[in-house]
């Protein structure tokens, strides 16, 4: 069995993530702790009360981090071990924490300050983020380019292109989609992410990545920026800090996993969205594979016992 370990971004939150895993799993509630002392954020309250914290990309990413990286725990417990990992967006860093490229305590620091600069250097004026269903990329390229200040932002699957960009503009592109077939949905996010409106972002980040230590992985780590691998003597800070005014190219990403003999994904984080997405880029290639996943107590025991044969 080759694994590969798949982390959610933002926009998969919701309120109460985790709680149930916090509640049984003695593991889990230390790293949520460990958490809380590194970045004197309560994060529990974040991600269990009933309150719009969750939504505030300076918290969302903290959230959806230590939700995940709490469920890990459990599976490092059970010796579980993925062949490759990779996230979508957000989850590139959790899979780079896993992996021991970036140190546990520095990672955490990191995202929080990324959530931060990511809220914090936003240009003023509204921004919207879509996805775009049923074109081809070449087809959502094409109307983009003739739009000003909108932006492919994520590559999901075939066809499901994420674009981003000014309100106004954005929906100018939403009519010109709909005209060509295309569904329309608006995404839970509170930024033009993965386009050049994060350039401010980018800068601050990289001058906290500069401090970073970046060691050798125990798995291949594939990246977002162009679907290969990391390697020992990549320039982490360059790729890192582009990451965020660059377009997440996820099903390049599954293509190489696909490519390297990867038979069972497993999501671990909240929602389903990258299972969906690697069930639609499968399509195309119509290997055998298993996509499992973990996001509350009930999922991790339904996963542990299929890995395990039971």
């Amino acid at each position: 069995m080759k694994i590969a370990y798949l982390f959610p971004g933002q926009g998969s939150q919701f309120i109460s993530m985790g709680k149930d895993l916090y509640e049984s799993y003695e593991d889990v509630k230390r790293i949520y702790d460990e958490v809380e002392k590194i970045t004197n954020i309560n994060i529990k309250d974040i991600s269990f009360k009933d309150n719009n914290l969750i939504n505030e990309t300076k918290y969302t990413q903290l959230a959806i981090l230590t939700h995940s990286l709490s469920i890990l725990e459990i599976l490092k417990k059970n010796d579980i071990k993925p062949y490759m990992s990779a996230g979508l967006s957000l989850g590139e860093y959790t899979a780079l924490i896993n992996s021991g490229i970036i140190d546990f305590k520095e990672g955490i620091k990191l995202v929080q300050k990324r959530g931060e600069f990511m809220q914090e250097y936003l240009p003023k004026g509204g921004f919207k983020m879509i996805a775009v269903i049923g074109l081809k990329d070449t087809e959502v390229e094409k109307i983009c380019e003739k739009i000003d200040n909108v932006y492919p932002a994520n590559y999901n699957s075939y066809e499901q292109i994420v674009v981003s960009g000014l309100e106004k503009n954005i929906d100018i592109a939403t009519i010109r989609f709909k005209e060509k077939g295309a569904k329309v949905l608006p995404l839970n996010t509170s930024g033009p992410f993965h386009t050049k409106f994060l350039i401010n972002s980018s800068k601050h980040l990289k001058e906290e990545l500069k401090k970073i230590k970046f060691n050798k992985g125990n798995n291949y780590v594939v990246r977002n920026i162009d679907g290969n691998i990391y390697k020992e003597k990549d320039d982490y800070v360059q790729i890192l800090s582009d990451h965020i005014i660059s377009p997440v190219k996820f099903t390049k990403v599954i293509e190489k996993m696909l490519e390297k003999g990867v038979n069972t994904f497993i999501e671990i984080g909240p929602g389903k969205i990258l299972s969906n997405l690697v069930k639609k880029i499968n399509k195309e290639h119509n290997k055998e594979v298993q996509i499992l996943n973990i996001q509350d107590k009930e999922s991790l025991i339904n996963t542990l016992s299929i890995l395990k044969g039971e």
